[in-house]
């Protein structure tokens, strides 16, 4: 579904992201790990159109986005649930879903979307009239979620959706991630919590310095001992 060749990105006269390729098959989980400044996050925002690369191809099922602005990228069924959650913390928790649907038109696909993701989130259908900016930090990763979900992806992008949470509230975000992955969306995700990434994903791959140093399925990333000294702890 979505390739990546020789991705350059660069900030002024720094090279953060140097000519990596990865590539994201269709109904799976792929994670990328990796250390802070590692370049994970501009990886997410160049494939969602958000930062322009120097060089290399973001393909889309065999569309290349670079060239394309990043509101017209979620037209094409990508979305992005970004860092730090960025509700609009004014706004109620139905405004800020609602939101994320502003490319629909009709009404009653918007109400399908928006079922569907109290369905998964019985939390924001109980609190649909509170503020967002009154929500716990969990609940409003779940509305980034649910907002992103909105589009009604095909592809999910998701930078650090457990940063900041407690063990309780990550073992649920990751069971809605593979509930998500199970409703044919497939997910790029971008994690720190290496051991919980690796455990859901299919393919994974590990960037350091804007550089892809290794790759293979979750399990054997999760059993390779160079990852284990590095990112679990072992």
């Amino acid at each position: 579904m979505l390739k990546v060749q020789d991705l350059v990105v660069r900030y002024g006269m720094i090279e953060a992201i140097k000519g990596i390729s990865f590539e994201v098959p269709d109904g799976e989980i792929v994670t990328l790990i990796g250390a802070n400044g590692a370049g994970k996050t501009t990886t997410l925002h160049s494939v969602s159109g958000l930062i322009k690369p120097v060089s290399g191809q973001v393909m889309l099922d065999g569309e290349d986005l670079t060239k394309i602005p990043a509101h017209k990228i979620v037209a094409k069924g990508l979305s992005q649930v970004p860092e730090g959650r960025r509700v609009f913390a004014q706004q109620t928790v139905e405004e800020n879903l609602k939101l994320g649907a502003y490319l629909k038109r009709d009404k009653e696909e918007i109400m399908k979307s928006l079922d569907y993701v109290y369905e998964l989130f019985p939390r924001l259908k109980e609190r649909r009239t509170q503020l967002a900016g009154t929500l716990s930090g969990g609940e409003q990763q779940m509305l980034a979620m649910g907002r992103a979900l909105m589009t009604k992806p095909s592809i999910l992008l998701m930078d650090e959706p457990s940063m900041g949470l407690s063990p309780l509230l990550v073992s649920e975000i990751f069971d809605i991630i593979l509930e998500i992955n199970k409703n044919n969306v497939t997910v790029l995700l971008v994690e720190q919590n290496a051991k919980r990434a690796l455990s859901i994903a299919d393919h994974a791959y590990v960037l350091e310095t804007g550089r892809i140093t290794l790759s293979g399925t979750g399990a054997e990333l999760a059993d390779d001992e160079r990852v284990k000294k590095a990112y679990l702890g072992g």
